[in-house]
């Protein structure tokens, strides 16, 4: 939906950004236009008078000439006039009331009873407004024998430009209009095709290799389809490949380290010098950690992609279970654990996943404290924090304590460990849409924060 939206608005936009190009422009030049045809029509008008009233001048034909200047001031929408030689109006197209007035001050007929044809834009005192003069001598056998003035007023002038480009705007937004019908059809065909890649996208992302994009659309559309099908079904094979493997060499591992444990033990069993016997129990010790290697490898391979039940938990609860596992191996070393709460909040995870997780940050802790020390597991709205005083972060442990096999500078003639711990935590959190970090603690130690995700 957004998609499409996105399409409508940028075609719109082009849409509108393709008629202001050519209607703005477009609207200049019909306003000149029309100005040009305006004073090209009361021309041709004054003209066409003139030279009709070359022979109506007389008399006994002033009837006929107020017809010729009615009927040319409806065609112009404006008024004509018709003087004589001295300037004196016998014909008017709006009635009889100026017959007999001199109009010889008026400049643009001054000018054309000299015999020059004249057109200009002036204000009138008896209107009150711009009007548009034109004015053109009457001819007759060579001399000069009257002028023809017609006037109109500037204001209707205007009007006319307007209603041109009001017309002009009306196709502009009847353009925009079906454009807009066109563009939203070509948007739903370009964005339906994509917003169902996009839920199977989201599907694969969820996890379910097996969701397939379905081939539509465009040529590139189903193109861009079968290329993401051929994706999925790749990472699907390697994931089967990769776990597939690490089942088998962690089986193939426990084995022989089985073996292995076994025949060391019988040699303590059958007596040896006490040398030989430290020897023997390091090789027990090492052999132990190695499986405790495969187990973490095997865990850590397939931490995001084990279909485990999520279920709603309470931080508190979790801290306080964390509390019980672990009381026995601190206090072994003189360590107190506390619980302290500051709000409580509920996590979405499943339950092993939380308590592996905090396991590991809660063990570290205990590890790296020194005896007699403090290990407080600190409940807040969203996370739950372990906080310790051990010998803390330095800034390049901040930047790799989560790699695998990576052991901080803590970890040099401190207590064992695969360095594989963290990165388990983070992973399993990360899984539930969460994280775990660790970061200094102020007056020395850690704190190591675990978040889960709040929603199924």
């Amino acid at each position: 939906m957004r998609l499409r939206t996105g399409l409508q608005a940028a075609l719109a936009y082009v849409l509108l950004l393709a008629i202001l190009a050519f209607g703005i422009p477009l609207a200049l030049s019909l306003r000149t236009r029309v100005n040009d045809e305006v004073r090209s029509e009361a021309r041709g008008q004054a003209d066409l008078v003139a030279a009709t009233a070359s022979d109506l001048l007389g008399a006994s034909r002033r009837a006929e000439l107020a017809t010729v200047a009615r009927t040319a001031g409806a065609a112009v929408r404006g008024r004509v006039l018709i003087v004589d030689a001295r300037g004196i109006v016998i014909a008017d197209s709006s009635g009889g009331g100026e017959i007999g007035v001199s109009y010889r001050a008026r400049p643009e007929v001054t000018r054309a009873l000299h015999g020059s044809a004249v057109q200009l834009q002036r204000p009138s005192r008896t209107l009150g407004q711009e009007i548009l003069a034109t004015a053109v001598p009457v001819i007759h056998n060579g001399a000069t024998v009257g002028a023809v003035r017609v006037t109109q007023s500037v204001a209707s002038v205007h009007s006319a430009v307007a209603r041109a480009e009001l017309g002009l705007g009306l196709i502009g937004l009847v353009v925009l209009a079906l454009g807009l019908a066109a563009g939203g059809l070509i948007a739903a065909r370009i964005a339906k095709p994509l917003g169902r890649l996009e839920r199977v996208a989201r599907e694969v992302a969820a996890g379910d290799l097996d969701a397939q994009a379905p081939l539509e659309g465009s040529r590139e559309q189903r193109s861009l389809s079968a290329s993401f099908n051929e994706m999925t079904a790749r990472v699907r094979r390697l994931l089967e490949s990769q776990r597939e493997f690490v089942a088998d060499a962690s089986h193939q591992l426990r084995t022989p380290l089985t073996g292995l444990r076994l025949r060391l033990e019988e040699g303590l069993a059958a007596g040896v010098s006490p040398a030989a016997e430290t020897e023997l129990r390091a090789g027990i010790g090492e052999v132990e950690r190695l499986a405790q290697i495969v187990d973490e490898l095997l865990l850590l391979s397939g931490a995001g992609e084990r279909e485990v039940p999520g279920e709603r938990l309470e931080l508190a609860e979790l801290a306080n279970r964390a509390l019980a596992r672990w009381r026995q191996a601190a206090g072994e070393r003189d360590i107190s654990l506390e619980v302290a709460t500051e709000a409580n909040g509920s996590v979405w995870c499943a339950l092993a996943d939380a308590e592996r997780a905090i396991d590991v940050v809660l063990e570290n802790a205990i590890a790296y404290s020194p005896q007699g020390g403090e290990v407080v597991l600190r409940v807040g709205p969203e996370r739950l924090e372990v906080l310790d005083r051990g010998p803390g972060l330095t800034p390049e442990d901040e930047r790799t304590v989560f790699e695998r096999f990576h052991r901080g500078s803590a970890a040099q003639g401190g207590p064992p460990g695969s360095g594989l711990g963290l990165a388990i935590a983070r992973e399993l959190a990360r899984g539930w849409g969460g994280e775990v970090t660790l970061r200094p603690r102020p007056g020395g130690g850690a704190v190591a924060a675990i978040s889960f995700g709040g929603q199924p």
